[in-house]
């Protein structure tokens, strides 16, 4: 494949990883090095010759740098169409050289972003100059190689000193500029959109939406091995994303997807001392106690099966007395804010147990993206919460204040199991977790069934259903799946309602002597 050689170079960046040495050996290979600015400075504090970017346009920078390469005498240079010999003439005419080499990297917006900046601050790194320079030249990759990325000038550096870069190489690296101008503006509209007063627009419902990323793991594969997969971060975003990965295997892809179902359902108890298990993106265990060793223990024996191999969230820093617990069974992922040393040194013993500690909990707030064939479906976090004010007690009896208690965590709790969900809690925490069923009432059925399980597993002798409450994450379409929940010996029950046939179902939790609590909010959660 012809390679073409590079003559002239602008190099305008931000961050200067690497720059010298790159600019070193453009130099050596003849390049005339073009620049702005910072950058200019750097290179010539380095011994390098440079011509000024103001030396081309006869314009000297203005306006605090904000204008400085919006000008004919750069952009004649990047766009013009070397195989058109009225593009040449165009260039000879006007006297522009032709660049074939632009070094652009972005004023750090998402940097800015997380460090907190006030909105002016924000709005001087949007960055102008340097994305119309990166459209430029990726447009134009037939005739100019373009790199946005200090790890790849080895490989540009490498192709030149060989003869010049190919078509191939340009395109590839085209392709990577427009991606990174895709992620940077997607991160300020979001900015944008999320600082704009409510009754303008809905951060969920812009005509126009854009959603972008850095990958930070290439993984080994997707959920599947014939699949890949990698892991892209959004700026200013927190939760798994953030996660600071302490020891343990890379992750892989449903490591991620599990654990982030974790930290979330972990989040929303973390006003209290909490813990989750988590197995396959179901919540298999969810336990409030006194101390997080005890709450972790009761969380995992609501399932004991399926906590082998699960996710672990925790809403205080992890302690030596409930990373000995953990390390006690097989556990993939842990996560917490935080941790002692000598919870780091008890789990150091089990080198393959990967340990994420995040700066604090997610928020329970925000938009939600998923992928769907040909398209996006965006929505908000299902951030709701309903006040005990605000629920309606159906049934003749009213829960004992044991029961609401209780109730109120299952609640919380049913909103982060997949649909349809049902959830047996007692004394805050579940005793029985039924997912993802087509029918409500096998849900039920489930959860009753694997709650007697782990019962006769630990000796107990009665069903730890006998004596609980119940949560459904929509209403009843029928009496048999309350009717189910009855059986299973649960004396109360949390719900939307909503049904049109509400009045049979309270007809029959009054048959049972239950009571039944109607919140007006739905938790679907596919």
């Amino acid at each position: 494949m012809t390679a073409t050689p590079v003559r002239r170079a602008l190099l305008s960046v931000w961050d200067k990883t690497g720059l010298v040495p790159f600019a070193e050996r453009l130099v050596k290979l003849g390049v005339e090095l073009v620049s702005t600015g910072g950058t200019s400075r750097a290179l010539k504090e380095a011994g390098l010759p440079v011509v000024d970017v103001a030396d081309i346009t006869r314009f000297p920078e203005m306006l605090d740098g904000r204008v400085k390469t919006l000008h004919p005498g750069v952009h004649g240079g990047l766009l013009a169409d070397l195989s058109k010999p009225e593009h040449v003439a165009a260039l000879e005419e006007h006297g522009i050289g032709p660049i074939g080499l632009v070094v652009s990297n972005l004023y750090p917006f998402e940097n800015a972003i997380e460090a907190g900046k006030s909105p002016a601050e924000l709005v001087e790194t949007i960055d102008v100059g340097g994305p119309s320079m990166t459209r430029g030249a990726a447009k134009n990759f037939a005739h100019v190689a373009l790199v946005v990325d200090p790890d790849d000038y080895d490989t540009v550096a490498e192709a030149l000193e060989a003869g010049g870069t190919t078509l191939a190489l340009r395109r590839r690296l085209a392709a990577k500029a427009f991606a990174r101008l895709a992620a940077y503006d997607s991160t300020i509209a979001a900015w944008m959109a999320e600082t704009t007063a409510a009754d303008e627009v809905s951060v969920d419902h812009r005509v126009w939406a854009a959603f972008g990323g850095k990958r930070v793991a290439e993984m080994r594969y997707g959920e599947n091995p014939h699949q890949s997969a990698g892991f892209y971060r959004a700026a200013g975003g927190g939760g798994i994303a953030s996660a600071r990965i302490v020891q343990g295997k890379a992750l892989s892809y449903n490591n991620v997807a599990d654990g982030d179902a974790a930290l979330a359902a972990v989040a929303d108890f973390g006003d209290d001392v909490a813990a989750v298990v988590v197995k396959h993106a179901n919540p298999c265990g969810i336990a409030i106690a006194g101390d997080l060793a005890e709450a972790y223990e009761q969380a995992r024996l609501c399932d004991p099966v399926s906590a082998f191999g699960g996710v672990v969230a925790l809403s205080r820093p992890l302690d030596k007395a409930t990373a000995e617990k953990i390390a006690a069974i097989f556990t993939e992922v842990v996560i917490a804010p935080g941790a002692t040393d000598e919870a780091l040194a008890v789990l150091a013993t089990k080198p393959n147990v990967r340990l994420l500690l995040v700066d604090g909990l997610p928020s329970l707030s925000g938009t939600m993206v998923r992928s769907v064939g040909g398209g996006l479906l965006v929505q908000s976090a299902d951030d709701g919460r309903v006040a005990r004010e605000a629920m309606t007690v159906a049934t003749r009896r009213a829960p004992t204040e044991a029961e609401w208690a209780d109730l109120a965590f299952a609640w919380r709790a049913v909103k982060h199991v997949k649909s349809n969900a049902i959830v047996y809690a007692r004394d805050r925490r579940t005793v029985g977790v039924g997912a993802g069923q087509m029918s409500r009432v096998d849900s039920a059925r489930i959860a009753a069934w694997k709650a007697a399980d782990a019962a006769k597993e630990a000796g107990e002798a009665e069903t730890r259903t006998k004596g609980s409450v119940a949560a459904s994450d929509a209403f009843f379409p029928f009496a048999d799946g309350l009717e189910t929940i009855v059986a299973a010996g649960a004396t109360a029950v949390i719900q939307p309602g909503g049904s049109r046939r509400d009045d049979e179902v309270i007809a029959a939790a009054d048959a049972a002597g239950i009571a039944m609590v109607m919140t007006g909010m739905r938790h679907f959660r596919h």
